[in-house]
């Protein structure tokens, strides 16, 4: 993408592409919303549906389990039945659970419905770029850019929009959700044509081959690791914080901003100046010390602390999925469901297992662990960096960015 401009108005512009493409990535928003949606209500839930911390922190335990086990069906169901239905599939999943979600009674059922929500994101986010590139106009830079501004966009206006529906009640980000993504699949079923399969079908057990490489492996463990101090951020803080869903939504909206900017703009400058492996572990050591502050600051710290965690987030986000495709002759839709397929599990604990840390010892603990599995993620990368040095010099600028696109969608 080097030497080009998208926003350029010839035949390739971001600004000058089909419907079907416009159609995709503003769905692909609303997606991606969905992850940060509940965190600025998730004290408004616990009251609602008088649940616990960690019985509310399960929304997110759910759905990224869910997620991650559907790394192994993705590409098996649109290998098979294309993107297009592979896409609307998703949506029709997320519309339904979403919906259901803002009915529940109990906080079992929530879990249950984010799970099935769960389930639809991972369909529809791991099919939507391969999607918006097949159906671009002039290539892919433009595309893969558009991309990747309804992935910040989504990530930084998710907790925003929560807080602004969750004001007035918990239930309203979950109906508002459904009906944002039932647009989305009205204008897919109307603007996007079917595109073309893939030559070979994806296996189920592909993903789970391609870990059997030593670098593939290494990258994920340490991700692993480095999600489980992120999560910890962003399913936990709110309870720390216990500010007013607004307050909180715009908190997580700036923190969302940072981890846009930090992963498109800044992470790729400081990658090419120090090298890959350096930015990515200086970054997870600056996180690491971020977490320890924001666990034993004021509540002033506290907020600082979780906006200034979006940069480093960002930072690892980039470099790890750069990593996971480049390290191994995979392709990359198979190393990037397998490296997936490890790290959502991260994900999925860090929720529930936060709050518990918590109740066993006091509010500073879970964050002193999130603190120590980051450092553990940088030492897995600083012992097997001589199987991850090659790579990571190869990596260029333009496969990096589609590169990470790719693998935070799957």
């Amino acid at each position: 993408m080097q030497g080009e401009d998208p926003f350029d108005q010839g035949a390739g512009s971001i600004l000058r592409q089909p419907k079907a493409v416009w159609a995709t990535a503003g769905a692909s928003v609303v997606a991606f919303m969905g992850i940060g949606l509940v965190d600025p209500i998730l004290p408004s839930i616990a009251k609602g549906l008088e649940a616990t911390p960690s019985q509310v922190s399960l929304l997110f335990t759910s759905y990224f389990l869910i997620t991650a086990v559907a790394m192994l069906v993705t590409g098996f169901v649109s290998s098979r039945i294309g993107g297009r239905k592979t896409l609307l599939a998703g949506l029709a999943l997320v519309v339904v659970f979403a919906a259901l979600s803002g009915t529940s009674s109990s906080v079992g059922e929530l879990v249950g419905f984010r799970a099935g929500w769960g389930l639809g994101n991972a369909l529809f986010v791991s099919t939507a770029l391969a999607v918006i590139v097949g159906a671009a106009a002039g290539g892919s830079s433009a595309a893969i850019l558009l991309y990747e501004s309804a992935l910040g966009l989504g990530m930084a206006c998710g907790p925003l929009v929560g807080a602004l529906l969750g004001d007035a009640s918990w239930r309203y980000p979950f109906f508002g959700t459904a009906a944002l993504m039932a647009i989305g699949f009205i204008c897919i079923t109307a603007f996007l044509k079917e595109q073309p399969r893939p030559a070979r079908k994806t296996s189920l057990l592909d993903p789970i081959k391609a870990l059997g490489h030593g670098g593939l492996a290494s990258v994920a463990t340490s991700a692993f690791f480095y999600n489980y101090s992120f999560f910890t951020i962003l399913a936990f803080t709110p309870f720390v914080l216990n500010m007013t869903p607004y307050k909180s939504g715009a908190v997580f909206f700036a923190w969302g901003l940072l981890l846009a900017v930090f992963s498109v703009l800044v992470a790729p400058r400081l990658q090419e100046r120090f090298g890959s492996l350096k930015v990515l572990g200086a970054s997870l050591v600056l996180l690491a010390a971020d977490l320890l502050v924001l666990g034993y600051g004021n509540h002033t710290t506290a907020i600082v602390c979780t906006i200034v965690s979006g940069a480093f987030i960002g930072m690892n986000n980039t470099v790890y999925t750069e990593l996971a495709l480049g390290v191994s002759d995979a392709p990359r839709p198979v190393a990037s469901a397998g490296y997936n397929f490890v790290r959502w599990f991260a994900a999925a604990a860090a929720p529930y297992l936060a709050p518990k840390i918590e109740e066993w010892s006091n509010i500073h603990i879970p964050f002193v662990v999130a603190a120590v599995t980051a450092v553990v993620g940088a030492i897995v990368v600083w012992i097997r960096r001589s199987a991850l040095t090659h790579e990571a010099e190869e990596l260029e600028p333009k496969h990096a960015t589609e590169d990470s696109v790719t693998v935070f969608a799957d």
